[in-house]
């Protein structure tokens, strides 16, 4: 299910998932490098576990960008936001904020949200993540 929402005066693309696994597992597959980089849009180098760490993104193409952590609190909640490719100026980054809750029955919940920069691109970004949450569902089995 994705929902566009608005958060913080921002639009935002919303996805809720129950996955079969507990969330230690999802938790793993959302914050470690090889993990995530099976399933998120672009290679994930590196990814710190703190707040104000850093990511490294690489869009296999010869363009790296970065990102700043903004919340991490194991196994519940990994928030970053996204930083302009190339230094190029825009009002906002985008911001992804992922929560694990326990499932009724096992599993687990998670509710992705990506808080956009460009609200024109909801249609094609939602597709994008369906695939990509669909490809982290492989992922975990």
């Amino acid at each position: 299910m994705s929902n566009l929402v608005t958060v913080n005066g921002r639009p935002a693309l919303r996805f809720e998932r129950h996955l079969a696994h507990d969330q230690a597992r999802v938790w793993t597959a959302i914050t470690e490098p090889a993990q995530l980089s099976k399933w998120y849009p672009m290679t994930v180098t590196h990814v710190d576990h703190w707040v104000g760490g850093q990511l490294i993104f690489d869009d296999g193409e010869g363009t790296t960008f970065t990102g700043t952590v903004t919340d991490f609190d194991p196994p519940s909640l990994f928030a970053f936001d996204e930083h302009d490719i190339e230094g190029k100026e825009r009002e906002y980054d985008d911001h992804l904020r992922i929560e694990l809750h326990p499932g009724e029955g096992g599993g687990c919940r998670m509710v992705f949200i990506h808080i956009l920069t460009d609200p024109t691109t909801a249609d094609g970004v939602t597709k994008g993540w369906q695939a990509c949450l669909e490809a982290l569902h492989t992922l975990l089995g």
